[in-house]
């Protein structure tokens, strides 16, 4: 009986409409979920004149939505393994669409922070699922770069904020840069419609049918199918406890370090998504002004995210991350000290391409380490651990900016995130990771093709 291994037939095909498919939807979801997350940020200094907030109440309202991307990350990341993709992204795009609209309406500190709490289970959980899917479905040598370009949609997120929030505060208020992120709830049964069940989800249930459909998709030009028997590695069959398997087979001190990398990652990350504005202004810049850095930064990022994947699939992506982080840390720094407007500008735009863009290159590096049968519940609790430090970052940053300390002293602080990143992803072991394991496999056997298809 003729087999097909799925998950090797996805990494040898060629890229096609099926994966353009698969591309535009996570690309565009996560330019919402970028938009849903910014927004706090760009909104800040009109919500705290609004609602009458210092900095540290500020920086505790933007940081309960990350508390809520933390859970979110964790529980509907490993979840999507168990009840299916799609489901779980529809879902997750109702929370953060919904209740990032209901934001808008809420006229105190509290009720602000219980709705944004809410959306960022959303905006958390829809993540580690985006970048399971790519890199379940993507061609093996082009992995690496379809997943950091989905992520590049996050950034295109943040610039839609930035080119938005000026023209909507000013005119009708901070509350519709809110209202208009609900819209995207539209989309939902497009997605379900549209969008392609998780392989290893399948192989689980058993259901051939789906997978012969898909298998054709992804592979047009493979000889017929018919008669043939669709599996996956042993890793798919694992049921029961996802989490535990993320420290086995020697890959306990790897994942550990991983959640390091991201609490480091994301530290700076949301350290500036929720204080950069605020810090350009109290430079001197005015708000159509702090926002133009808001959309440099995010430009960066998308040049830093793409060019690392560009980087990741022809170098070992580890060495790359290590670089990406260590030039946050000297980018971070560089901007502490410059006073001239069009080096901030340049300073601006490498801090984005190497502190969102290596975030974005991290969690690449995360779905090309873990099996495909624990990748979202792999990408989602790195995620998820990784956003104590999200959570961290603009309250520290926001009691920092309450002492009225230099604002070079601030930007020290986040810099420094970027050293102990790059330490951390030093003490990965790649030689565990899934992309390994299986570009070792491919470069023993002289006919690709025969990879996929096992005969007994």
């Amino acid at each position: 009986m003729q087999q097909i291994d799925v998950h090797a037939l996805a990494g040898q095909s060629r890229l096609n409409g099926f994966h353009g498919l698969v591309l535009f939807w996570c690309v565009l979801i996560l330019i919402i979920d970028g938009y849903d997350l910014a927004v706090v940020g760009a909104a800040l200094p009109s919500i705290m004149k609004d609602m009458g907030v210092d900095a540290t109440s500020a920086g505790v309202m933007a940081g309960s939505a990350l508390f809520g991307t933390m859970l979110g990350a964790i529980f509907l990341g490993t979840l999507a393994d168990r009840i299916g993709r799609p489901r779980m992204i529809a879902v997750c795009v109702a929370l953060f669409s919904l209740f990032t609209a209901l934001a808008g309406l809420t006229r105190d500190p509290v009720s602000f922070s219980v709705t944004r709490f809410i959306a960022g289970l959303g905006i958390g959980g829809v993540l580690p699922i985006v970048t399971a899917q790519m890199g379940e479905f993507a061609p093996l040598n082009l992995r690496t770069r379809l997943v950091t370009m989905v992520f590049a949609g996050y950034s295109v997120g943040g610039i839609l904020v930035a080119l938005t929030a000026k023209q909507l505060i000013e005119s009708h208020g901070w509350q519709w840069v809110f209202y208009v992120a609900g819209l995207p709830v539209l989309l939902i049964p497009f997605i379900l419609m549209t969008m392609p069940e998780s392989l290893s989800f399948l192989i689980k249930k058993g259901d051939q049918r789906q997978l012969g459909i898909i298998a054709a998709k992804i592979a047009p030009d493979q000889r017929s199918t018919s008669g043939a028997v669709f599996v996956g590695s042993s890793a798919d069959k694992l049921r029961g406890a996802p989490v535990r398997s993320l420290f086995e087979s020697g890959r306990g001190l790897s994942t550990v370090m991983i959640w390091m990398a991201f609490m480091t990652g994301l530290f700076m990350v949301y350290a500036l998504n929720s204080w950069l504005t605020k810090l350009m202004a109290m430079a001197g810049y005015s708000l159509g002004s702090a926002l133009n850095f808001v959309i440099v930064f995010n430009v960066g990022a998308i040049v830093g995210a793409i060019g690392g994947g560009m980087l990741s699939d022809k170098f070992n992506i580890k060495h790359v991350l290590i670089a990406f982080y260590a030039v946050g840390a000297v980018s971070l720094m560089a901007l502490a000290y410059t006073k001239s407007t069009e080096l901030l500008f340049l300073a601006v735009f490498v801090v984005g391409a190497s502190t969102l863009g290596t975030q974005l290159l991290a969690y690449a590096y995360a779905g090309d380490f873990y099996s495909p049968a624990v990748r979202s519940t792999g990408v989602g609790f790195a995620s998820g651990v990784g956003r104590i430090g999200a959570i961290v970052a603009p309250v520290l940053i926001g009691w920092l900016v309450s002492l009225k300390l230099p604002m070079e002293q601030n930007f020290m602080a986040i810099a420094l995130a970027g050293v102990v990143g790059a330490l951390a992803v030093s003490f990965v072991n790649q030689s565990r990771a899934d992309s390994s394991r299986a570009k070792a496999a491919h470069a023993l056997d002289s006919e690709p093709s025969q990879v996929a298809v096992v005969t007994r």
